[in-house]
């Protein structure tokens, strides 16, 4: 999905901490007359390629679902039908809602009943790039919940443009026809600093150790068969048609249910100018971008290598399998020619204020993530301090005080890489893998395996708010916890 641009913007650096830390927004009342967007929940053919066609759950009939542009400071009216057999809940990732908008039935969200319609109200924060999708416990039924068809953008229009651009070009990622495998996951050492805990890796190995001596085998993964960007398989849609000297500002959605991507542009570099949706302090130049589930990455692409290139995912397989799409500038023709990039990693202290260090938190929460292997009938059963979420009790883990600024200090005892986001607020990143930042404000963050992150965030939003590891499979399986206050 591409959108035109007539002017050029500058990207200021200086709104990336003023006012980046999200502020109450009050629950609002419905009210009559036409909606500004519509969302039909419903069975749908997702064309991936004319020999692969997938059924699944979809927004409007279509994936991704319609991208939604809003207003910062604009009420929005939302009407959300429900054609299914089961009642669904919509999340709005990354926006500062309250609980009866938010999308979560943990949180005290209710139901978009089956065969009904909500309709909500709520207005827009912070300008920038959300999503929207589905936030249903799956567990082992793989046709539920994010590994469904239901993801679509939101890009939230700032008051005063904030870029330098000619054009945007929205980009979802998503996996289809997932199965269950048992097995190790592959390594992913792409995260730097890669210093791990001595500590949290010889529990982790311990408890594995001894899992798989009892005779356990290893839990229940989950892999896909086939590999999108925007709903087509790599050379199947569109390519991107470009200019040289063109800058492109691109919006990087993963909407996977479960997995680490990757992009890269043969020939170019990705000029990041926001983190879920937020801008950052330092616009740094990357080779390749990394996303973890549902994070979120706008860059600027200046087209300055004219051919016809692969914008793909690094692992060749995926890639091969679908998720890459093609880039061709005006003048040009020919197969699209993928080249790897030279081995990089992904450091979120690029884009923080060098030298900054965050300010001191009024209190500070720790976390312990551990794994207990194959323990929930073959699948791993995900634990924050030694407990499993109960979809039963619903019990707060946390209290809050109102306007208070509360640090998380995660502490990872698996071999595993977690996407942790919290809802209805965003955070700022303090520490990864030991190492001070500041600035760099976000939703979700990848947490990799026996390493530590510590993250802070302003109590200003009261309610529930659901805490937990954006992989399908780790938060169905207890990776959650509630924070509350009021």
């Amino acid at each position: 999905m591409a959108f035109d641009r007539r002017h050029l913007l500058q990207f200021g650096a200086a709104a990336a901490i003023a006012g980046a830390l999200p502020r109450r927004v009050a629950a609002e009342p419905a009210p009559g007359g036409p909606a500004d967007h519509t969302i039909r929940i419903g069975a749908g053919l997702v064309e991936l390629a004319p020999d692969k066609i997938v059924a699944t759950t979809t927004y409007n009939g279509q994936f991704p679902g319609p991208l939604l542009r809003m207003t910062e400071g604009r009420r929005v009216v939302v009407d959300i039908h429900n054609d299914t057999d089961t009642p669904e809940q919509l999340h709005w990732h990354g926006q500062t809602v309250p609980v009866d908008v938010d999308g979560s039935a943990e949180e005290g969200t209710p139901f978009i009943p089956a065969h009904g319609s909500r309709r909500i109200a709520f207005t827009p924060g912070r300008a920038g790039l959300r999503f929207y999708h589905s936030h249903l416990n799956a567990g082992a039924d793989l046709a539920a919940g994010q590994y469904s068809g239901q993801v679509g953008a939101v890009y939230i229009e700032p008051r005063r443009e904030p870029g330098r651009y000619d054009r945007e070009v929205f980009l979802v990622l998503k996996e289809f026809e997932p199965t269950l495998s048992r097995g190790g996951d592959m390594d992913m050492d792409f995260l730097s600093p890669a210093v791990e805990v001595a500590a949290l890796k010889a529990r982790g190995e311990a408890a594995m150790k001894a899992s798989l001596a009892s005779g356990a085998p290893h839990g229940f993964e989950v892999g896909y068969d086939l590999f999108s960007i925007n709903g087509k398989m790599l050379g199947r849609g569109e390519p991107i048609r470009v200019r040289a000297g063109e800058r492109v500002l691109f919006h990087v959605v993963n909407g996977s249910a479960t997995e680490i991507r990757s992009l890269a542009l043969p020939g170019h570099h990705f000029q990041v100018v926001a983190l879920d949706g937020n801008p950052t302090p330092v616009q740094a130049s990357v080779p390749v971008l990394w996303l973890g589930t549902a994070e979120r990455v706008s860059a600027i692409v200046e087209m300055s290598n004219p051919g016809v290139w692969v914008l793909g995912d690094l692992a060749d397989d995926d890639r091969r399998r679908g998720m890459g799409v093609v880039v061709e500038y005006a003048g040009r023709k020919g197969p699209p020619r993928w080249v790897a990039p030279a081995r990089s990693h992904w450091d979120y202290r690029w884009f923080g204020r060098p030298g900054a260090r965050a300010s001191e938190p009024d209190e500070t929460f720790d976390l312990t993530f551990a794994k207990d292997n194959a323990a929930l009938g073959g699948f791993n059963r995900w634990t924050i301090n030694g407990v499993a979420f109960s979809d039963e009790r619903m019990e707060p883990m946390f209290r809050l005080r109102q306007g208070r600024r509360y640090r998380l200090r995660m502490r990872n005892a698996s071999d595993d890489i977690h996407p942790v986001h919290l809802h209805r607020h965003s955070f700022e990143l303090t520490r990864i893998a030991g190492e001070p930042v500041a600035g760099v404000i976000k939703d979700v963050v990848m947490l990799g395996g026996y390493q530590t992150a510590e993250v802070d965030s302003l109590a200003d939003n009261p309610g529930r708010t659901l805490f937990h590891c954006h992989q399908q499979l780790h938060m169905d399986f207890g990776f959650m916890a509630l924070f509350d206050y009021a």
